[in-house]
């Protein structure tokens, strides 16, 4: 009876191993996203070398250009800055919330107020705005331009701009709604 036990016991010990191991493998899991996160900080890089040909394609045609061409500048320039935050709030959050503190940001005077703060749900939220705005200036732009405008692809742009706001507002008010559940 008591050779049972023991080889009870042992086999138990075995699978508390294997979860503890199993358990370790899907935690430490979470650092290949960080390969994610580095190659979003190199889409970064190539957002800021799109900015700069913008800035110079604007700066060459600044003083020629019309009301309509200037502000159609302005905002593919303000596109590219948005598209750019967007990123940076993605790597920061994202990593922090899936994969680990960004130790290196923790005691500086430099780090952003809402680094740390933004959970997944906020992280998506902010998501979701950046994708409307960058929707609404590319719509803008293209009324500014509206002569220019094919007519059938301005009528695809709002129905997929009104989406994304439609979209947004439904997420926002479900988060909202699970949000007073929770408290």
């Amino acid at each position: 009876m008591s050779e049972q036990m023991n080889t009870q016991d042992v086999k138990s010990d075995d699978s508390g191993y294997f979860e503890v191991l199993i358990e370790k493998i899907i935690f430490r899991s979470r650092w290949i996203l960080a390969g994610f996160y580095l190659l979003l900080v190199a889409t970064l890089f190539l957002v800021a070398i799109k900015f700069v040909k913008e800035f110079a394609h604007f700066a060459m045609i600044f003083w020629d250009a019309t009301e309509a061409e200037f502000v159609t500048g302005v905002l593919e320039i303000v596109d590219k800055t948005l598209l750019g935050n967007l990123l940076i709030l993605i790597i920061f959050s994202g990593y922090e919330n899936f994969v680990s503190v960004i130790g290196a940001a923790k005691n500086s005077t430099d780090r952003p107020k809402w680094m740390g703060g933004v959970d997944f749900a906020g992280l998506k939220l902010k998501l979701i705005g950046s994708i409307v705005a960058l929707s609404g200036i590319n719509l803008l732009a293209a009324f500014l331009e509206i002569s220019t405008t094919n007519k059938e692809n301005l009528g695809w742009m709002v129905g997929i701009h009104l989406t994304f706001v439609v979209t947004g507002l439904i997420f926002a008010l479900s988060e909202r709604y699970m949000h007073q559940e929770r408290h």
